[in-house]
């Protein structure tokens, strides 16, 4: 049977990634071909480092290459990088070369071809660098579509209206017109990929959703927005507290809860389901999976890093 491949951007050069993934292919058996966009000398050399002995099978995408992807070897498209040491600090360097690493990537996803992308961690201060919060924001505005992040587990997920925004911008950035659009886009990806239609909780902004002041965000744009979807037909209730949305007793009425900013919903879905959680990006013409984690450089070389979350990036992928 003839499976559509899975693109993997490792990302941040300087990161965790190729360690869980040499974990993830010696734990996981694929049914679907893996094709990492990387670079082949750094591969090797974290490869060596790690203690970890996988062939290699060079693609070049100028070629007919679709037939000769092989899951026993790692299928790899070269991308060049100089990189000094194997395991070197995380620094701006790497920019041109992530930036070539999606591009390539994006090019590719043009075709129907594929059956998603995955990317490695990358570093927003270096890679970023303020001009967006973080991958979401950029693969969205590189393709010229309204976007939203979700953390899928398929028992509880959870989807921040703003993302990696100071606590103090957050507020600003609050309108009708944004959560009604954020649960339009939970709402098609549920029923496109999910065939289901899902129960949305959305949260209040303030702590009990209360507000000493004489107005408050709650009042004023959050129970606006949910009277407009209910009376739409959408699945949608709050707005809720969060200090006890996830409750189990609570949280189990629904299938996703809706924060208004990132550390809301993600401090609590981290805590009750760990690494068994992935990053989705909604509102995109391809389906875009990363783990749930960051570059995190204090482990990197240490041959310690969980490669749950990217295990379970791809099997989401590979159905």
């Amino acid at each position: 049977m003839n499976y559509k491949p899975i693109i993997i951007v490792t990302g941040e050069p300087n990161s965790i990634f190729l360690e869980i993934f040499f974990k993830t292919k010696k734990k996981y058996t694929f049914k679907k071909p893996i094709i990492l966009i990387a670079s082949k000398k750094l591969l090797d050399a974290q490869m060596k480092k790690l203690n970890f002995k996988f062939q290699i099978n060079e693609v070049d995408i100028n070629k007919n290459f679709l037939k000769k992807l092989n899951n026993k070897k790692i299928n790899i498209i070269d991308v060049d990088f100089k990189f000094k040491k194997c395991f070197d600090k995380i620094s701006n360097r790497s920019n041109s070369y992530i930036e070539k690493s999606f591009n390539i990537a994006l090019k590719l996803l043009k075709k129907n071809n594929y059956s998603g992308l995955i990317n490695g961690p990358i570093s927003k201060k270096n890679f970023l660098r303020e001009k967006y919060p973080g991958i979401t924001e950029y693969l969205g505005d590189k393709k010229k579509s309204k976007v939203a992040m979700i953390i899928y587990n398929k028992k509880l997920s959870v989807s921040p209206l703003t993302t990696h925004l100071p606590l103090k911008e957050v507020y600003k950035k609050i309108s009708k017109k944004k959560i009604i659009d954020h649960v339009n886009l939970i709402n098609l990806f549920y029923k496109k990929k999910l065939k289901k239609v899902p129960k949305i909780a959305i949260t209040g902004l303030n702590p009990h959703c209360e507000s000493n002041y004489k107005s408050s965000e709650e009042k004023n744009i959050i129970e606006p927005a949910i009277k407009y979807l209910v009376k739409k037909g959408f699945k949608v209730k709050g707005p809720f507290a969060t200090d006890t949305i996830f409750l189990k007793e609570n949280y189990n009425n629904f299938d996703v809860i809706v924060g208004m900013y990132h550390d809301q919903v993600l401090t609590p879905i981290k805590t009750i389901f760990g690494f068994n959680a992935i990053n989705i990006t909604l509102g995109l013409p391809f389906i875009r999976v990363s783990p749930d984690h960051g570059p995190n450089s204090k482990m990197l070389g240490k041959n310690k890093s969980n490669p749950q979350s990217l295990i379970e990036a791809l099997k989401f992928l590979d159905k």
